[in-house]
């Protein structure tokens, strides 16, 4: 790793922990290719993020509800069995997150997530009680790749973005980063990340 490099940043979903609401959309519709259909175009990106920037989980699905009335119960599903969609920690990251600890690197988080679930999402996942410093999207009221919700983590905590490495699976969040002045990782797992990390 670069010696200049003091700080690393993590986004939380598939890459601290898994999250995988096929799985439950999968069960519920008995057929994979209609969830994902529906976490693509009913579900889709733009809502999730609505949620994520801080409006109300309730008042998200009710809205939608409306939208997609065929899908009412479906729909409710994504507040009432978010717990089965997180399905464990990713591999190797709590060892990789120890070994960089221990290296002496400050250890960030950076996540895209509602506030009314990412409590209890805290509890349940000691892995993320290994990230002593973070900053949470809903709390903020904006999301990734927004550039200020980065600068927010920059300024609270007092880090120079060409300090920083920032990993998260999504490639337009690294780019943002990128555009930050930080360094950007896409995760494809923890042992490819060790070895660009050089550990």
């Amino acid at each position: 790793m670069d010696s200049t490099m003091k700080n690393i940043i993590f986004d939380f979903g598939n890459v601290l922990v898994e999250w995988h609401p096929e799985r439950v959309y999968g069960e519920y519709f008995g057929d994979e290719a209609k969830a994902w259909w529906f976490l693509r175009h009913v579900t889709d990106l733009d809502w999730r993020q609505r949620i994520d920037s801080g409006e109300s989980q309730d008042a998200c699905i009710a809205e939608l509800q409306g939208r997609f009335p065929d899908y009412h119960d479906a729909i409710a599903l994504y507040r009432d069995r978010w717990r089965e969609m997180l399905t464990g920690e990713m591999p190797g990251m709590r060892e990789l997150i120890g070994d960089l600890k221990d290296a002496g690197y400050g250890i960030y988080g950076l996540t895209n997530w509602s506030m009314e679930t990412f409590p209890e999402a805290r509890r349940m996942f000691s892995i993320l009680q290994l990230i002593d410093h973070y900053v949470v999207s809903a709390a903020e009221g904006l999301v990734k790749p927004a550039p200020r919700l980065f600068q927010v983590l920059l300024d609270r905590y007092h880090l120079l973005a060409d300090e920083c490495i920032f990993v998260d699976d999504n490639p337009d969040n690294v780019a943002a980063a990128r555009g930050m002045g930080m360094a950007g990782i896409v995760f494809g797992g923890a042992e490819a990340l060790r070895n660009e990390l050089k550990l």
